[in-house]
Parts: C-alpha cells; structure tokens; sequence
C-alpha cells in the first residue's frame, strides 16, 4: 500500500515563504524511516534535518512540494481565512501526488474538517485524514515535515545572500528578524517584498516608522 504524508513549514513567520511537503512511500519503507531516525523535524538539528532528507528523497516513491511566497499570501488573504489557505495549500500536493492513504498535519483546530476540507477541494480518490501532531505520531508525516522544513531554511539562506545582510528564522519572536524589518522600513520607507504585508507585525512595524 502506497502511503502519503503531509505537512507545512512556514505558516506563520512574519518574512519567507510558506512550504507545504507531500511524500508517497511503500508501507513495508516504514520501518526504513524509523531506521534513518526520522521524527518531528522540530526535535532534530537542522545539519540532521539536512542529511535525513536526502535519505528520505532515496526512498520516496514520489515528493512533491509546494511553494507559497509571501506575495501571494497577503493577495489571498485579502478574500480568504489563513485556515483557507492551508486548505488550497494541502489540496494542491494531494492533487500531485498519488497514494492509497494519506495523512495530513491538520492546520485547522478541528483535525476532522480539515481533512473534510481538503478532500471536498481536492480531486483526488486518497483516503485521507488529518490529525493534530500527526508530525509526531506518523513517520510518513515526520519525513514531510523534515522535507517542508529543510526547503524552507534554504529558502531564507537564499534570502539572505540575495539581499546581503541578516534575516534570521523569519518569525516575529526572532530579535534578527525584528531587526531586519525595522531597519528597512527606516531606510525604505516600505516593508521588503520578501515580507507578508499582512501581519500584524509587519503592519506595527511599518506604522512605526512611516
């Protein structure tokens, strides 16, 4: 039996984009995963999370994963909940991938409409399901969200080259990040186009300067 796993990486940082990780193995490769030592990428260093997505890629039958940039966040909250966009995110790599089985980590508070959601939107015949934690309750998941989240930290190593200075995790808890964002604003007199306009802390930020 084919199984498929799900998660997102990036949901809510204030710069970057938002990733969202599908992966399809065979279920006897369970066992694999468990032997690599795949777990919630959150627990794991980000040179582990490194190394173990590229064992997890060998042994995937398929991967997709879906980029979400920030630009594109702020234009579709304009006429949808974030929890909308989690919806439209999942959907997108369900419909791409093929699987028996799939489950997702649930980005909505009730697990069940979530998957309700997502299968309603998508067309795709899966067996899906959605449950909170599923990151660390499935391996399938754990190895989506190692994959999420090791494309996401490029993303912002990426970013930084690109723009020549320090960004941080992206996130509004990060000093760095805080740092980043007022700095421009104070030079600029905007926010960066690698920000979500929408946040609330990049409205704070861009108010208390301009």
């Amino acid at each position: 039996m084919l199984l498929m796993g799900a998660d997102e990486a990036g949901k809510g940082p204030v710069i970057g984009s938002m990733f969202v990780a599908g992966l399809v193995i065979e279920e006897e490769r369970l066992f694999d995963l468990a032997a690599l030592g795949v777990r919630d990428s959150k627990m794991l260093s980000s040179v582990k999370r490194e190394s173990l997505a590229r064992k997890i890629t060998s042994i995937a039958t398929d991967q997709y994963i879906l980029e979400v940039r920030p630009e594109v966040i702020d234009e579709l909250r304009q006429v949808m909940t974030m929890n909308e966009i989690m919806v439209r995110s999942f959907s997108q790599v369900v419909e791409r991938l093929h699987a028996d089985r799939g489950v997702l980590d649930a980005s909505d508070v009730n697990a069940e409409r979530f998957a309700r959601a997502v299968r309603n939107r998508c067309k795709s015949s899966m067996d899906l399901i959605a449950e909170h934690r599923a990151d660390q309750r499935h391996r399938v998941v754990s190895a989506a969200s190692i994959l999420a989240k090791v494309r996401r930290d490029q993303s912002m190593r990426e970013l930084e080259q690109k723009m020549q200075c320090t960004i941080g995790s992206g996130y509004p808890h990060d000093r760095d990040t805080i740092a980043f964002l007022s700095g421009w604003v104070r030079e600029n007199k905007e926010l960066p186009s690698c920000a979500r306009h929408s946040w609330s802390t990049a409205q704070r930020i861009k108010a208390s300067f301009i």
